[in-house]
């Protein structure tokens, strides 16, 4: 599971990003695109072209983390927008994760007023 500890934000870098990026790459692109310092010890989230890959970049306090989620069905639901970075919450994170769509969650039950 990826730490999503008090403090911890977590980037989600819109547009397209070449999944042949590694921890140079990647952190890079978290220093130059969106930013910020990829040692900061924030998540940071980039999708590959086709949506079914997405890539983890974090800093754990010893060094650099790097997760891949590839979805065997589905896509991972991104932003529109062609660059710029959108802070998600830990719950819009799992959703992520999960190939829910992060922007809409619709619950499936809501309380009755006792009456």
């Amino acid at each position: 599971m990826i730490p999503t500890a008090a403090g911890v934000k977590i980037y989600l870098a819109c547009g397209v990003t070449d999944m042949r990026k590694g921890f140079p790459g990647l952190s890079m692109l978290v220093q130059d695109v969106l930013r910020q310092n990829p040692f900061s010890g924030h998540v940071f989230l980039f999708r590959g072209r086709r949506g079914d890959m997405m890539k983890v970049l974090y800093w754990d306090g010893n060094g650099l983390c790097l997760y891949a989620k590839r979805l065997e069905q589905g896509r991972f639901t991104w932003p529109r927008a062609g660059s710029g970075k959108i802070q998600l919450s830990a719950a819009q994170l799992s959703m992520l994760l999960e190939g829910i769509d992060w922007r809409t969650p619709k619950r499936t039950w809501q309380p009755e007023l006792a009456g």
